[in-house]
């Protein structure tokens, strides 16, 4: 997978060069009992197999759950990460990368798990907010002052406009800008599902590079300085702004846009044969805890929790949200129509 480079970002976030970051509590050795839960454990190491633009927020994370677990439990927790488009960050536990937890995209890409039969089938209902404690949506990076004039999904379709999105048959973020652009079609052309396919295939014959994940969108974008906008997470946005400077970047927040919900589960089979279930479970929970909201917050995740949803209110813009389930029937709906073999996506890209 694509990285940040010799950007400001990496030197600022500290990005690692390999796809796995090891980031531990106290010490780096793992005992080599096998209690269950790995509640006798001395030391824990749990892989958290998550999605492109979440490096930073669980480098921040992990740290503090290590902190909390050893004060709580006296056990140290060392937490490696995995980072790379969400299906195929998906596709690799389904072939044997043996994740403790995985915090991916959008619930498909979990419940492709699912069917491996790797975790149980309702795996949603396990934790709050079907299992999301944090959300985004989608918005768009431009180059400071805005010289294409980037206001909305309609201006995407412009000749002359260069777009750069990931590629929604391997990234998750690249499946929520795609459903972004089509729910603001058929909210303009009432409904009309042909009308739809011609404005978001105009989007796509627009799109210069097609990375496989939303990072490396980000730095086709912002390091090497191809194209006029990045259709990107909030939150990856908000970071680039913050990391690369405000006197570089704008983000323009269309009029309508979709509400991101990236979940997050256990793997049954994996956490049952290395004995850490409990701890992979606390890992979990504590995203919901207060201290958890806040991490998300600041990394740029709208929180779940009420009070510090507040708190960060100013960090947020308001926008008209819509859901998948709202226009898309939900994700397993939205997979088969747009992004199968032969799907929708793949009948206006070939094109």
């Amino acid at each position: 997978m694509k990285q940040w480079g010799k950007t400001a970002l990496m030197k600022s976030t500290g990005v690692l060069l390999s796809a796995f970051v090891l980031l531990s509590g106290c010490g780096s050795a793992t005992s080599t009992s096998n209690s269950e839960g790995g509640g006798d454990k001395k030391t824990v190491e749990l892989l958290n197999v998550s999605y492109d633009p979440t490096r930073e927020l669980y480098q921040d994370f992990n740290k503090d759950f290590a902190k909390y677990w050893k004060e709580k439990h006296g056990q140290t927790v060392n937490v490696k990460q995995s980072h790379g488009g969400s299906g195929s960050q998906a596709r690799s536990v389904i072939d044997g990368l043996e994740a403790d937890v995985v915090t991916l995209a959008l619930a498909y890409d979990i419940d492709a798990i699912s069917k491996k039969k790797q975790l149980a089938e309702d795996w949603q209902k396990r934790l709050a907010d079907n299992s999301t404690p944090y959300t985004s949506t989608i918005v768009f990076l431009v180059r400071k002052g805005n010289p294409k004039g980037i206001k909305d999904w309609e201006d995407l379709t412009k000749k002359g406009v260069s777009v750069i999105t990931p590629n929604p048959k391997t990234s998750g973020g690249a499946r929520w800008n795609y459903l972004g652009a089509w729910g603001y079609a058929l909210k303009k052309y009432n409904d009309s599902e042909d009308k739809a396919k011609e404005f978001v295939g105009q989007i796509y014959k627009n799109v210069e590079v097609l990375d496989s994940g939303a990072r490396g969108a980000t730095t086709t974008f912002v390091e090497k300085g191809i194209g006029d906008v990045l259709i990107a997470w909030e939150n990856e946005a908000l970071l680039s702004q913050k990391e690369l400077g405000k006197d570089k970047f704008e983000i323009v927040t269309p009029s309508i846009s979709i509400l991101a919900e990236p979940p997050v589960a256990v793997v049954d089979k994996v956490v049952d044969k290395k004995g850490t279930k409990k701890v992979a479970e606390g890992y979990l929970e504590y995203l919901y805890s207060e201290k958890g909201q806040e991490i998300a917050a600041k990394n740029f995740y709208r929180p779940r929790n009420e009070k510090v949803a507040e708190k960060y209110a100013s960090q947020f813009p308001k926008v008209q949200l819509f859901t998948v389930d709202e226009l898309f029937g939900g994700w397993k709906k939205a997979q088969e129509k747009h992004f199968n073999d032969d799907g929708v996506f793949d009948q206006m890209y070939k094109k």
